[in-house]
């Protein structure tokens, strides 16, 4: 059997979530070496198209220059680690930027992270500590699972999705392509109901699961393209949504966080409640 050989890493970006896959990076080689096997991934260094950052450190690791050098050291593997609440879509947009082969890009997985033998993680993708992935979770590619994130059995995670911190799904939920899911969200969907994004890049699932989650909907599964169905009108219609534009629309259907605590401001009898937002301008 060959010696394992350690390849250096690249790690475009150099924000909060760039700065959290070098430290799982790091975890990752403390757990190799405890068991006395080379690092997978040499940290070679982060790549920020912000000049400013150019020659500089950032929690010890060096940012070398613009992200288009990844094509001046072919030898390193690359995981791309942006993303704003901003602009969720830019993840997407840097990747086919770089028109790097799938084979260039790492997967990085936290070795306190518990993936089942029965799933399956795609190229580039990101899980931090403490994530679980019980049975046949399909999770795509570039997707960003950030720590003490629960997927079920039969979830689908679409490429470019980030699941953000304490994230808890039920079995069977499928998260759209370029999905945001927001800190301490729950969904009990159950069957083929997907958490995606509707053409203006917004999802608001209406109604409460059964396990206290949002996300469920009643009436047939929702189509990519535009997963609301029937909108809502008149007095029974809700709190108004928000257009893509960010302006009110009056049949707008009613926003996640209002439909999981029924108010617009997120509370409910109890007092505040964790906010979820499932926003995709990915095209």
């Amino acid at each position: 059997m060959s010696a394992a050989v350690t390849e250096d890493l690249l790690i475009v970006g150099a924000g909060g979530f760039a700065r959290e896959t070098a430290q799982a990076v790091r975890d990752v080689a403390a757990a190799d070496g405890a068991r006395g096997r080379a690092p997978r991934w040499r940290l070679a260094g982060h790549l920020d198209d912000d000049p400013a950052l150019h020659g500089r450190e950032v929690d010890g690791v060096p940012v070398r220059g613009g992200c288009d050098l990844v094509h001046e050291l072919p030898a390193a593997r690359v995981v791309v680690c942006v993303g704003s609440p901003r602009d969720y879509a830019v993840r997407a947009r840097l990747v086919r930027r770089l028109g790097l082969p799938v084979d260039r890009y790492a997967t990085v997985v936290h070795p306190t992270a518990a993936v089942s033998a029965s799933s399956v993680l795609g190229a580039g993708s990101v899980l931090l500590a403490h994530c679980v992935l019980t049975a046949a979770v399909r999770v795509g590619s570039h997707v960003a699972v950030m720590p003490q994130v629960v997927l079920t059995h039969d979830d689908t995670v679409e490429d470019f999705a980030t699941l953000a911190s304490g994230v808890r799904l039920g079995g069977g939920v499928r998260v759209g392509r370029g999905a945001y899911v927001g800190g301490g969200a729950g969904a009990g969907v159950r069957g083929d109901r997907r958490l995606v994004a509707d053409r203006h890049g917004q999802h608001r699932p209406r109604g409460r699961s059964r396990r206290g989650g949002v996300g469920r909907q009643p009436g047939p599964p929702a189509a990519a393209g535009g997963c609301h169905g029937p909108r809502r009108t008149g007095p029974r219609a809700g709190t108004p949504g928000g257009s893509a534009a960010g302006g009110p629309t009056q049949d707008a259907p009613v926003p996640a966080r209002a439909a999981a605590h029924g108010r617009q401001d997120g509370t409910g009898p109890t007092g505040p409640r964790p906010q979820t937002r499932m926003e995709s301008p990915v095209v």
